[in-house]
C-alpha cells in the first residue's frame, strides 16, 4: 500500500508565477531543474522557529543571493506589467549580507530598500510573501501614476 502525500497548493497570485520564472532564470547551474513548483518556492518560507535557529550574524551563500535577486526581479516584472514601462532592479550586496536594492522606472525610483541580515531572508508563508509583494507593487505603481514624466525618461 503506497501513501501519497499531497503538497499544499501554491497561492493563486500572479506574483507566484513570476517568482517561479525568476527563480528558474537565476538557477544558472540547474540545481532546481528537477524540482516541482512547490519545492522551488519552499526556500522562500522561513518560519519563526527556523529564523530563531539562525545566527544573528551570517554570510549569505550564492543560493540565497539568487533567491533575493529573484524576489526583487519578480517585483520589477510585476511593476512593469502594471505600468507598461520597463522596471529595472539594481542590487548592491556585500559579502556580509548588507546592501541596498532599488527598482527604477525611467528616472523614477519606485522601490528603495536597505538590506540587512540577508542570510535570514524569507517570509512566514507564501501568502505573506504575496501580500508584501502586492503592497510594494501597488505603492510603486502609484508613484509611476503620480510622476509620469520621471517614469517616461
Amino acid at each position: 500500500m503506497t501513501e501519497t502525500t499531497e503538497k499544499p497548493a501554491l497561492p493563486d497570485n500572479p506574483f507566484i508565477a513570476e517568482m517561479l520564472r525568476q527563480t528558474r532564470a537565476f538557477d544558472s547551474y540547474g540545481v532546481n531543474e528537477d524540482l516541482n513548483q512547490f519545492e522551488i518556492m519552499q526556500p522562500y518560507v522561513v518560519t519563526k522557529e527556523q529564523r530563531r535557529d539562525m545566527p544573528i550574524i551570517g554570510d549569505p551563500d550564492e543560493e540565497l543571493i539568487a533567491r533575493l535577486k529573484a524576489y526583487y526581479s519578480a517585483l520589477a516584472m510585476r511593476i512593469e506589467a502594471g505600468c507598461g514601462k520597463m522596471a529595472t532592479p539594481m542590487f548592491n550586496i556585500s559579502h556580509e549580507g548588507f546592501g541596498r536594492v532599488i527598482i527604477s522606472v525611467g528616472k523614477l525610483i519606485v522601490l528603495d530598500r536597505s538590506l540587512r541580515d540577508v542570510h535570514r531572508f524569507g517570509f512566514p508563508s507564501l501568502d505573506k510573501m504575496c501580500e508584501e509583494a502586492d503592497k510594494l507593487i501597488t505603492a510603486a505603481l502609484k508613484l509611476v501614476e503620480t510622476y509620469p514624466d520621471a517614469a517616461e525618461a
